[in-house]
This record gives structure tokens, C-alpha cells and sequence, in this order.
């Protein structure tokens, strides 16, 4: 991305940019100095990209209008062109610097991570800005949902792929669908070779009389199919390479965890939410959703002990071991990853065993010659790996997430999912990667940011609330779980999620699909039944075979519903 944006040169090869042609970059850290403004770090960049001064003042109310800032100050948390930027949270932030770059309305726009720390609500902002943008864009995200929404085209870099990417037309779907098909053809290939060079070897090793079609040219034609070979083993291999990440719950049988009883948080005169019950058990996984600034956050640290509700109580039970993954998590980047991993030996102590900090290190894919490298030469994801190692060291009772996928690439975040999915202990999550949500939350607790709080089954009822006018609105959707009561946040039995991305989408149509089978085979039972068909050979011979068709189809949809059902739990 520094590359493609001109900030850093490549170290072979060229890049062409279009005569006049501008480029905007967001990074995937948005920091601002002290004292300034919202509104002059837009003015800023205007000025920056020399954009004639006549202009200013619309394209910032328009850019900032279109990011959801506000001129005057809101009492829901929303930021105004004039509040000091550096002081914003980290999904303001964000929100700021997309709209820094766009003021200038670039021809191509690089976006870094763009949905770490926006909240939900932020991130489909961002999407609908993408979809309907006249603009290039280019994103690194590890948001799937966010990636299925807006990408037309998608390009891994692995080198598990010739050549080092796979680039596949489509979104996050299509582009699954593809690496599997390319994965197949390079198990074939690496099949095929064997073959043929276990054949080249054993002609090879054959006396020189023995070879009398022994040739130069098939000399070196095997010995080119080795190293092939040995290129695609080192390919297959790495696919293999993943991070192994697993949590250590309590052998504690305390079934309730956690009571607060009328518990309310203020900022000022601001009640974020409240008053509110809420009962953490054992087994639950709890997701909370709502926009920057609802108190999420806030919620996550009185749990955790770290602060004091202004009304109400929360008691936990003797002995609670509770662990806290701050969203504002710090490594000291002087440290070696050594140091990181093991602080105080070469060893770390995990589940009642002492492990080698190198064993250690390897299970987050970290390698031996990284151990004495310095944190701060760490990529943003590495670092995240380095701090869930951390985590996983102390055993817990009840796991407190804030935001733990920032950085996280795919492939580490479907292995948290899976650990998540298989921890005892109670979960509580804040996230903004939605299929994360989905998948491990057994129960959504949604604050709206106006005192408001609401118990949900899952994220697109939140979405449904939200929609008919959260706490303010007329009626609540029919499919909310339970309204806000006395009894709090109870567990529903948790079943295992285990459907695999695709999996999920499939079983988010699958109903549709049933529908649309079901009027063909109606459709199918009426043409045979029709007299002008019926008394014509051919054309009843037609209908049956459409209408045995459409009957195959009906029953496939149905075990594949039931095989899907069962599987999610």
C-alpha cells in the first residue's frame, strides 16, 4: 500500500500513474496532533492539494456532513467540526481520516484496515460510501462481511500461490470459491509430479548402459521437474502453517459469574445506558453491539472490575478470575519477542506446562530468527498475535474481548473463532467484524448511546431494531429474544457454530431457495396435470421428467437444510 501510495519505493520495478492523476492513502493508524480541529485538519488537506479556496467551505460541510459529523454538539456522543480531534475516539478518528482524504477527491483511494475501530453503524457508512464512489479503491481488511459488501475483485498474497497472489473476479465469496478450485489443481499438479519425477529419478539412477536413451536434454528436463516440485511441496506446506491459539478456562462450577442489579453509567449528564440488570453465566458468549460512544467499552471494564457503575451494583462471585483484552492495548516496542513472549525466563508456563519460549513463539507462527528482533519491527497483526499469547497464559473464568481482531488476518481470525467456540468459561465480546459476531455470540446485548439497552438472538435483529427506531421507537421486532427485564442477560444453550463461511451464507438463503424449489414443483405438478398435456404422449413425457427433476431438486434443498441446521447447532 506505501508502495502503490508513494511513500516508500520499490525495490525493483516501476509504478505508472496517469498524468494528473491523484492518489489518497489512509493508514491503517489514525493519530492527530493536539489542538487541532476537526475542521482544520480538513482545511488542511484542501489546502494541501491546492483546491482553490472558493471551495472550502462547501466540501468541508459536505465531506464532514457525508462522515456523520455534526456543526453543533450533539448530547448522543456525535462529533462536530469543531471538537479537537486528538481527543476523539478511535471510530471518529477513523472517520476523520477517510474524510481528510477524500476533501481532496482523489482518483484512486488506499484504504488500510479501514474498519478498525469504526462501529457497525461506521462500517456501513463506509460501505455504502464505497458502493456508490466514482473513485478507485483499493482495501487491506480483514472484515469479511465488509469485503462479500463492496469488493468486485480480490487478490490474496500467500506464498502458497505461483507467483506469490491469487486475483479472483468477485467478492469474498467468489474469491473462496476460486482458491479452493486453485488449491484442488496444485494437489493435482504436486500429484502428477511425484509421479513423473519418481519415474525421472529412478531412469536417473540407472547404470549408463542401462540408459541408452540417455540424453542432455532429459538430464536436464528431470532435474527442472525436481525443483518444481520442491517448489510446489514448499507452496502446499505453508497452507498447512497456522497459528495455534486456545483459551484456558477454570475448573470453577459457579454457575452465575457475574450479578449487577440497576446499574447505570453517565458521561456528564449523558446516560450512556441504564438501568440495567445483567447476569453473567457460565457457557454464555455475549456480544455487544452499538454505535462509538453507547458505553461498550465502558460496560467491559465494570465488568472487569476496573470501574464504578455511578448508580447500581455488580458483584462477582468469590475467587472470579476475570481477563480483560483492552481495546487500547500497548506492548513496550523496545522489547525483543522474546522478551514480549516470556518476560521473565525462557519459558512460559501454559495449562500447567513449561513450554520453551521458541515452542511458544512457533504456535503463534512466529520463527526462531524473530525472537531477538525488537516488537516495534512487528507488523500490526503480529502484534495482536504477541498480545493474544499473552492472554492465553492466564487462566480465566470469564473472558473479556474488546475489539481483539484489529489486525488480525484471516486466517489467525478463523482459528480465535474456533477457540472461542471450544472456551468454558463465560465470553463477552465487543467487536465490529460481524461474521465474528454471528458465529461465537449465543446472545447480543444492544446499547443504542441514548440510556437505551435491548437483548437480541443475533446481530441482524440488532440491525432490525435499530432500524424501527432503537429504544425510541413504537414497537420492538417480533423476533427480539426478550425484553429488557429484571432477569438480565440470561444463556441460551449454546450450540457450536461450525458452519465455515460459506456454509453461513448458504444457510442465510437457503429458505428462499426452498420456497423457489417448492413453486417450481408445484408449477411442475400442475403442467402434468393439465388435460391438453395429458392427452398429448410427448408432451407429457416432458412434464414428468421436469416434474422428477424438480422433485430431486426439492429433496436435495431439504437434506442440505436439515445438514446445515444440525450443524450450526
Amino acid at each position: 500500500m506505501r508502495v502503490l501510495s508513494g511513500t516508500e519505493t520499490p525495490d525493483s520495478g516501476d509504478i505508472a500513474i496517469r498524468k494528473r492523476a491523484t492518489v489518497g492513502y489512509v493508514q491503517q493508524t489514525s493519530d492527530f496532533a493536539a489542538g487541532r480541529t476537526v475542521r482544520s485538519v480538513v482545511k488542511d488537506a484542501l489546502i494541501a492539494a491546492k483546491i482553490p479556496e472558493v471551495e472550502h467551505d462547501a466540501r468541508i460541510f459536505d465531506t464532514l456532513g457525508r462522515a456523520g459529523f455534526v456543526e453543533t454538539a450533539s448530547q448522543w456522543g456525535i462529533a462536530t467540526f469543531d471538537a479537537e480531534a486528538a481527543t476523539l475516539s478511535g471510530g471518529w478518528r477513523k472517520r476523520l481520516a477517510i474524510a481528510e482524504t477524500l476533501v481532496a477527491r482523489p482518483d484512486v483511494l488506499l484504504l488500510d484496515e479501514p474498519t478498525n475501530h469504526l462501529d457497525l453503524e461506521g462500517i456501513q457508512w463506509l460501505e455504502g460510501l464505497l458502493r456508490q464512489s466514482g473513485f478507485a479503491c483499493v482495501v487491506v481488511s480483514h472484515d469479511r462481511y465488509f469485503l462479500e459488501n463492496v469488493a468486485t475483485e480480490m487478490v490474496e498474497l500467500n506464498r502458497v500461490y505461483a507467483g506469490g497472489a491469487l486475483r479472483v473476479k468477485g467478492n469474498y465469496s467468489k474469491f473462496l470459491e476460486g482458491k479452493e478450485l486453485y488449491l484442488e489443481a496444485q494437489s493435482k499438479q504436486q500429484s502428477s509430479l511425484k509421479n513423473r519425477v519418481s519415474r525421472e529419478v529412478e531412469w536417473l539412477r540407472r547404470g549408463p548402459k542401462a540408459r541408452a536413451t540417455k540424453s542432455k536434454a532429459r538430464i536436464d528436463s528431470a532435474h527442472e521437474m525436481i525443483g518444481e516440485l520442491r517448489e510446489v511441496n514448499a507452496r502446499v506446506s505453508s497452507v498447512t502453517a497456522k497459528a495455534n491459539i486456545g483459551f484456558a478456562a477454570t475448573e470453577r462450577e459457579t454457575k452465575r459469574l457475574i450479578e449487577g442489579k440497576r446499574i447505570i453509567s453517565k458521561m456528564g449528564e449523558r446516560t450512556l445506558f441504564g438501568p440495567m440488570d445483567i447476569s453473567i453465566t457460565a457457557g454464555m458468549r455475549l456480544g455487544l453491539v452499538g454505535p462509538n460512544g453507547s458505553g461498550k467499552t465502558t460496560l467491559m471494564r465494570m465488568l472487569a472490575g476496573h470501574l464504578e457503575p455511578n448508580a447500581g451494583t455488580i458483584k462477582p462471585a468469590q475467587g472470579l478470575r476475570v481477563v480483560y483484552f483492552d481495546q487500547n492495548r500497548f506492548i513496550d516496542e523496545t522489547l525483543t519477542l522474546r522478551r514480549a513472549l516470556a518476560p521473565d525466563s525462557d519459558a512460559v508456563v501454559y495449562q500447567d506446562r513449561v513450554i520453551h519460549v521458541a515452542s511458544w513463539a512457533a504456535r503463534f507462527l512466529f520463527t526462531g530468527e524473530q525472537l531477538n528482533q525488537p516488537v516495534e519491527r512487528l507488523s500490526g497483526g503480529e502484534r495482536a498475535r504477541v498480545l493474544i499469547a499473552k492472554l492465553m497464559l492466564q487462566p480465566a473464568d470469564v473472558l473479556l474481548l474488546d475489539e481483539p481482531t484489529n489486525d488480525l488476518d484471516i486466517p489467525t481470525l478463523e482459528i480465535l473463532e474456533e477457540s472461542l467456540l471450544e472456551f468454558k468459561g463465560a465470553l463477552i465480546l465487543v467487536t465490529h467484524d460481524r461474521y465474528l459476531l454471528d458465529r461465537v455470540s449465543t446472545t447480543v446485548l444492544g446499547l443504542d448511546g441514548r440510556g437505551g439497552t435491548e437483548r437480541f438472538a443475533d446481530y441482524s435483529q440488532w440491525e432490525q431494531w435499530q432500524s424501527e427506531g432503537g429504544a425510541d421507537g413504537a414497537a420492538l421486532p417480533a423476533k427480539v429474544v426478550k425484553a429488557a427485564s429484571a432477569a438480565g442477560v440470561s444463556a441460551p444453550p449454546a450450540g457450536k457454530k461450525k458452519l465455515s463461511y460459506l456454509e453461513a451464507r448458504e444457510f442465510a438463503t437457503i429458505e428462499q431457495r426452498v420456497e423457489e424449489a417448492e413453486e417450481k414443483l408445484r408449477a411442475a405438478h400442475e403442467a402434468v396435470e393439465d388435460p391438453a398435456v395429458a392427452t398429448n404422449a410427448e408432451a407429457l413425457q416432458k412434464a414428468l421428467a421436469a416434474q422428477e427433476i424438480a422433485q430431486e431438486e426439492m429433496d436435495k434443498l431439504y437434506a442440505r437444510w436439515a445438514e446445515l441446521t444440525e450443524k450450526a447447532g
